[in-house]
């Protein structure tokens, strides 16, 4: 059996906490101050609705040179480009501008996400060590650190447990794909009547954070990708968050649920009984 590498010291952590901040909000700055009145799609992904921007290429090329200049021995995974092996043990986990459609639009809720793990870079068995959120519009950026906690510009950040499931407000997302979006749209229905209200900001990066700073009670998407949710994910979990699959199964692509530990517990048996996870 293979043993897992040793993971790097509380002051390591903190070194990579803050080194992931600086990368967000250089990052962010470029975005900010480098985005045209029309914004033109580059290329799209999965269909013909899933774009890329010159900006997001952009962005995430920034961040890979400024890893390889600091952190040469880290591996690199990034939305955009081919992923970098590394020797290290550690994995830098990029979303150059997460909420592309809403930076085409113009709506403010996009955000650059940088996060580092330990192990494959895998949700399912990977060990989050430090992240950033940077919220691009607004400036907000959010960090966290394995076992340090959670802040919001400095402002350390607790989830919100709501008194009940109905009384919780909950995020989620969509996905791209037609059928996808149909069954979606079937377990929304069965989730809706049994909470406060829903909200569906297209950023999943800044609606985990905005559970960690208690401005959402829950949050539910399947179909996240490991750079939408390595640093967030990381951000609602050291706030107190729990953040999980359905069935036992740990958060992956299949289905992200996160929330205070009880809230969080109705939520995945709703949606297991909506069997939100079955196939498209």
């Amino acid at each position: 059996m293979t043993s897992q590498p040793a993971l790097p010291s509380a002051s390591e952590i903190t070194d990579l906490r803050s080194l992931a901040r600086a990368l967000a909000l250089e990052a962010g700055a470029m975005i900010r101050g480098g985005r045209p009145d029309q914004v033109r799609v580059a290329a799209t992904k999965s269909t013909e609705v899933d774009p890329v921007t010159e900006m997001d290429r952009a962005s995430e090329e920034l961040l890979r040179r400024r890893l390889a200049a600091r952190r040469p021995d880290d591996a690199v995974l990034g939305e955009e480009g081919d992923d970098v092996p590394g020797t290290s043990g550690l994995t830098w986990v990029l979303d150059p501008i997460d909420g592309t459609v809403n930076y085409l639009y113009g709506v403010a809720s996009y955000a650059v996400s940088v996060a580092v793990v330990a192990g494959a870079p895998d949700p399912a068995t990977w060990t989050p060590l430090a992240g950033a959120v940077h919220s691009v519009v607004d400036g907000a950026t959010w960090t966290a650190a394995r076992g340090q906690g959670a802040d919001k510009d400095g402002r350390e950040l607790r989830v919100r447990e709501a008194p009940s499931l109905a009384t919780s407000l909950v995020g989620t997302g969509f996905g791209y794909e037609a059928a996808r979006r149909a069954q979606q749209a079937q377990v929304l229905a069965q989730v809706l009547p049994k909470v406060r209200d829903i909200r569906r900001l297209g950023a999943a990066a800044i609606d985990l954070c905005l559970l960690a700073e208690g401005s959402l009670d829950l949050y539910y998407e399947r179909g996240l990708n490991s750079w939408d949710v390595a640093a967030g994910g990381l951000v609602a979990v050291e706030a107190g968050a729990a953040l999980t699959g359905l069935h036992g199964a740990p958060a992956t692509n299949l289905m992200t649920v996160a929330g205070s530990p009880a809230r969080q517990a109705e939520l995945v048996a709703l949606l297991e009984a909506a069997h939100a996870d079955r196939p498209a």
